[in-house]
C-alpha cells in the first residue's frame, strides 16, 4: 500500500480563511505537497478542473446533522473524484508513451463504474474490472459492463475479497509483469485514494461557521474514504472525531473494542459496496497513528449495524424529513447518531456516498417510492451487458497473458 513519506500541516490561516477560495483552489493547496515533484502546477490546475466539475452540497437534516452528498458526478458515486483524478494524471504521464497501460481493478460496486467512466476511450489505456457475480446492484453492473471500447468486465464467482486478492496476486506475478504494464485503480493506488480528502475539506468549509465541534461519520468498507479524511485532519483540518460506520462486516469495530484484528469472510448485505472482510486501507490508518491503539481510539469510534437497522433508519429519516438515503448513507447516519448519543453538542456530517437510485430496488422497496431515473443512469440502462465469467486467478492470469 503506497503512503506519503510525510504529511506537512498547512498553515492555520488556510483553514480559517477557506470561504473565499474555490473548490479547485482548496484542492490544489491540499494536494500540492504530494505531487509537486512530478506534476507541474499548470498541469495540476488542469487535472483538478477536469476532476472537480460538479458540486458537493451539504444538506442539513436537523440542527446538528447534515448529509454530505458525493453523488453529483457522472456515475453518481463518491468514487468519481478519485477515478477522474487518477485518469487525468495517467493521461498526463502517458503522453509520448508507446506501451499500453492496463488498469486492473476490483470493485464491490461503485469503483468499477467510476473507473470505467473515467478511463473510457483514454488513448493507450486498457481497463480490466473484476466484480463479484450477483453482489452488485443492477445499475452498478450496467455502469461497468455496457461501455465497451477499452473497458473490459470480468464477473468473478466469489466475493469482493476474492476479486481484490486476484488483483493483488497479478501485481506480484513476474510473468505478467514482464508482459504487461500494470497499474491499479483501487485505493491501493495513491492517485485514486488521496484525492478523496478534497470533499472533507469542502464540507468543513461549509460547516465551520456552525460554532460546534465537527464530527464526520463515514460508511466504511475498504476504509479508503475514512483514511483520506484522516489525512485531511493531519493537514490541519480542525475536526473533533471520526466515526467508522460499518454493516455486518465488523472487523474494525471489533478491533477497536478488543484490540484483536481478525479479517473475516465478507458477508452480503444491502449496503453491498461495504461488504469487505479484509479492508486494505486500514493498514494506512494504523500507519497514521503509529499503530498506537489508544491514540487511534481517541480519534475514531466504530459501530456496526444490521440490514434491519439500516432500513429502519432510511424509513425514519424519510418520514421525518422527506430525505432519501441510500443504504450506505443510512449506515453512516446510524453511526453518527450513535456517537452523538454520548456526545451531544457536536455537529455531525455523514457521507452520502452514492445516489439512492443506484440501489433502486432496495430503496423503493424500503420507502414505498418510485424514484426518478437521473440522466447519468438513463444513458446506461439500455446498454448490453458484456462480461467474462471467471472463477480463479489462473483464468485471470491466462486472460492477461493472452492480451
Amino acid at each position: 500500500m503506497y503512503f506519503p513519506q510525510g504529511i506537512k500541516a498547512l498553515p492555520k490561516a488556510f483553514f480559517r480563511d477557506l470561504a473565499p477560495h474555490s473548490p479547485h483552489e482548496i484542492a490544489f493547496t491540499a494536494i500540492h505537497q504530494f505531487v509537486r515533484a512530478d506534476i507541474p502546477d499548470a498541469a495540476l490546475v488542469d487535472i483538478l478542473a477536469k476532476t472537480l466539475d460538479f458540486g458537493f452540497p451539504l444538506v442539513e437534516l436537523q440542527e446538528d446533522v447534515a448529509a454530505l452528498e458525493l453523488f453529483h458526478g457522472p456515475t453518481m458515486a463518491f468514487k468519481d473524484v478519485g477515478a477522474r483524478f487518477m485518469a487525468n494524471c495517467l493521461g498526463h504521464f502517458s503522453q509520448g508513451e508507446r506501451q499500453e497501460v492496463t488498469v486492473l481493478v476490483a470493485t464491490s460496486g461503485d469503483t468499477g463504474g467510476a473507473v470505467a467512466n473515467g478511463f473510457l476511450d483514454v488513448p493507450g489505456v486498457k481497463v480490466v474490472i473484476l466484480y463479484p457475480k450477483g453482489k452488485v446492484s443492477d445499475i452498478q453492473e450496467k455502469q461497468l459492463t455496457t461501455l465497451g471500447s477499452n473497458i473490459e468486465a470480468m464477473e468473478v464467482q466469489g466475493s469482493f475479497d476474492h476479486c481484490q486478492e486476484m488483483v493483488k496476486t497479478a501485481f506480484l506475478d513476474p510473468l505478467i509483469a514482464g508482459r504487461r504494464k500494470l497499474t491499479s485503480a483501487n485505493s491501493i493506488n495513491v492517485a485514486r485514494w488521496l484525492p478523496q480528502m478534497f470533499y472533507f475539506l469542502f464540507a468543513y468549509g461549509q460547516a465551520r461557521d456552525r460554532g460546534r465541534e465537527i464530527v464526520f461519520s463515514v460508511p466504511s468498507g475498504n476504509f479508503g474514504n475514512l483514511c483520506a479524511g484522516m489525512v485531511a485532519q493531519k493537514l490541519g483540518m480542525p475536526v473533533g472525531h471520526f466515526v467508522a460506520a460499518t454493516n455486518a462486516n465488523d472487523v474494525v469495530p471489533r478491533f477497536l473494542r478488543d484490540g484483536d484484528y481478525r479479517p473475516m469472510a465478507s458477508k452480503a448485505t444491502i449496503s453491498n459496496a461495504m461488504d469487505v472482510g479484509d479492508p486494505s486501507n486500514f493498514v494506512r490508518i494504523r500507519e497514521l497513528y503509529g499503530d498506537d491503539l489508544p491514540r487511534l481510539r481517541a480519534n475514531l469510534s466504530s459501530h456496526a449495524f444490521s440490514d434491519a437497522r439500516t432500513r429502519e433508519a432510511m424509513r425514519e429519516v424519510y418520514g421525518r424529513t422527506s430525505y432519501v438515503m441510500d443504504p450506505h448513507g443510512a449506515v453512516g447516519y446510524l453511526g453518527l447518531r450513535e456517537y452523538q448519543r454520548t456526545h451531544p453538542g457536536t455537529y455531525g456530517i455523514f457521507l452520502e456516498t452514492a445516489h439512492p437510485v443506484k440501489f433502486l430496488e432496495e430503496v423503493e422497496g424500503t420507502l414505498g417510492l418510485d424514484l426518478p431515473i437521473p440522466p447519468q443512469i438513463q444513458k446506461v440502462m439500455g446498454g448490453q451487458k458484456k462480461s467474462i465469467p471467471i472463477g480463479s486467478y489462473a483464468e485471470l492470469r491466462e486472460h492477461l497473458l493472452d492480451q
